[in-house]
This record gives C-alpha cells, sequence and structure tokens, in this order.
C-alpha cells in the first residue's frame, strides 16, 4: 500500500515542474514578443530554468522507483 502511495506521490509531484515549464517559455515568448531584441538575453535564462525544472521532474521520478 505504501509504495503504491510513494509513486503516486512522486507522480504528482512531477505536474509542478511540468507548469513551470509552461510558465517559463510563456514568459520568454510574451518578452520576446514585447521587446524583440531582448531575444540574446532571455533566450539562455529560458533554456535554464527549463533544464532545471525537468531536472526536479526526472529526480522526482527517480525516487518513485528509489523508495518503492
Amino acid at each position: 500500500m505504501t509504495g503504491t502511495l510513494s509513486i503516486v506521490g512522486f507522480g504528482l509531484s512531477t505536474i509542478g515542474p511540468g507548469t513551470a515549464t509552461g510558465l517559463i517559455f510563456a514568459a520568454y515568448i510574451s518578452g520576446v514578443a514585447r521587446q524583440p531584441e531582448a531575444r540574446s538575453i532571455l533566450q539562455p535564462i529560458a533554456f535554464l530554468g527549463f533544464a532545471l525544472a525537468e531536472a526536479l521532474a526526472i529526480f522526482g521520478l527517480v525516487l518513485a522507483f528509489v523508495l518503492k
């Protein structure tokens, strides 16, 4: 029973980083649409935020298997 709950819990924890990825790219698109010359500044920041958010999702998935 606790194994199933931990998998569900860590599965739900991946929803947060998924939402964060959408918000990061929404802010990036909005920023570039408002000021196109800022693209070279905003793009690395958006990709770094994406990488960190997805790393949290992968970390949650790995924990689900380790604590099973």
